[in-house]
């Protein structure tokens, strides 16, 4: 190249060429409200409300970002690994001289945006608990207050109104009047529920709305309203929309209506049903109070036949039969007594006469007893000359010691002893 070359050449900085690159991308039309298929990764969200995210498919990557504005439309929770589809524009960076897809819109790829943020807050919420049966209270029998949260412009209010008075118009009926759709309609739903709460309003809650499209209902699938009626303490039915219809605010309720007919019916008894209920009890106490006065009467009949009652002296009569006959035991148990006590001193008296010292004597036998009274009992208790006194078995006699004599046995005893 030659200086003449070189000098018409342009020479561009870096910022310049950026510049270029920015212009020349956002020229392309195609370029504009472009939608990109890929999997989600590296996903970050900042303080300052933007997210930050790569696309990527087998072969490549793609930078996106998508500013708070857009962000907070988002119905689910971006997660990484997810299949997605973004919209939005293509364009460069200056400062780092690289493109991207700057998001305006982001969906889950197979599944609708709303679906999926409803998988993943039924997800969240029954692994803390919320949807726990053990926690859901038992709607009272027979409510006095009923509080509804709904909007009074919607047909649903006025059918629930009138079912309420026609079954059980004693009850009293609040209106908490809120919007059912919209950005602004779960912080009022939620507001609503815990305001009744506070001022203890209903003895039961009713919330919901009529039928509509997932968009229409999705205020009943706000964490918010969802968490205002798991910490309601008083009863909370979830009417939302049809019988196919299906909330996240019917898994928290402590009962579910298909409608809001269906929650009014659910709210009250049914006053002809509780009028011919009564009826019912009323005859059954008529029937039974009857047949008890009919046995009273009986018994009062028997009783006033009775001897007792007829013949003044006849309970003295009885009593004195009574007395006479325990007189008559008594006496049969005295002298049985008697005669066994009279038998037993014979056996005693004549075991002890067997057992007597005077028996003994009597049949020949004597006691001698020194000048002391001390009983001889051997010849070497006394010596000649010593004073001594017998008891005969009849009377007895003194007598003085002439020669003490060992008895014949005890003087062979003694010599057997000696030749042993």
């Amino acid at each position: 190249m030659s200086k003449e070359q070189a000098m018409e050449t342009a020479v561009y900085t870096v910022s310049e060429v950026n510049r270029r690159m920015k212009d020349l991308v956002e020229g392309e039309p195609s370029f504009r409200g472009i939608f990109v298929r890929g999997e989600l990764s590296n996903y970050k969200i900042y303080p300052s409300g933007h997210h930050y995210f790569t696309l990527k498919d087998a072969e490549g990557a793609l930078r996106c970002v998508m500013f708070r504005g857009s962000a907070v439309k988002l119905r689910f929770r971006p997660e990484n690994g997810m299949k997605a589809v973004a919209s939005g524009r293509i364009s460069v960076f200056p400062r780092d001289g690289v493109y991207q897809l700057y998001c305006d819109g982001l969906s889950p790829e197979g599944m609708g945006d709303l679906a999926l943020a409803f998988e993943q807050l039924k997800n969240k919420l029954f692994a803390e608990g919320l949807f726990d049966p053990a926690h859901k209270k038992p709607l009272p029998l027979y409510p006095e207050r009923i509080a509804i949260v709904t909007s009074s412009a919607g047909a649903a209010v006025h059918d629930m109104i009138r079912i309420l008075r026609r079954r059980y118009p004693g009850a009293k009926v609040l209106l908490l009047p809120v919007r059912v759709q919209g950005a602004e309609a779960p912080p009022e739903i939620a507001g609503a529920i815990r305001y009744a709460n506070r001022y203890d309003l209903g003895d039961v809650i009713i919330t919901g709305r009529g039928g509509g499209s997932m968009e229409d209902l999705w205020a009943f699938n706000d964490e918010r309203v969802a968490r205002a009626i798991y910490e309601s303490r008083i009863p909370v039915i979830s009417a939302v929309g049809h019988e196919p219809d299906v909330t996240i605010a019917d898994f928290v309720a402590d009962a579910r209506a298909s409608t809001p007919s269906n929650a009014a019916e659910i709210a009250v008894p049914d006053r002809t049903e509780l009028l011919r209920w009564l009826r019912g009890a009323g005859e059954r106490m008529e029937q039974a109070q009857s047949a008890r006065i009919k046995a009273l009467r009986k018994l009062l009949d028997q009783l006033a036949s009775k001897r007792v009652l007829t013949d003044k002296l006849a309970y003295v009569q009885d009593r004195r039969m009574l007395l006479l006959h325990l007189q008559q035991r008594l006496g049969d148990l005295s002298g049985k007594l008697v005669s066994e006590r009279r038998r037993r001193f014979a056996v005693l008296a004549a075991s002890l006469d067997a057992m007597s010292p005077l028996r003994v004597l009597g049949r020949g036998y004597a006691v001698a007893r020194d000048g002391e009274g001390r009983i001889l009992r051997t010849w070497r208790d006394v010596q000649p000359g010593d004073p001594v006194s017998v008891l005969l078995g009849e009377g007895g006699f003194s007598a003085t010691v002439d020669k003490p004599e060992e008895h014949q046995e005890e003087r062979d005893g003694g010599k057997k002893e000696a030749d042993l």
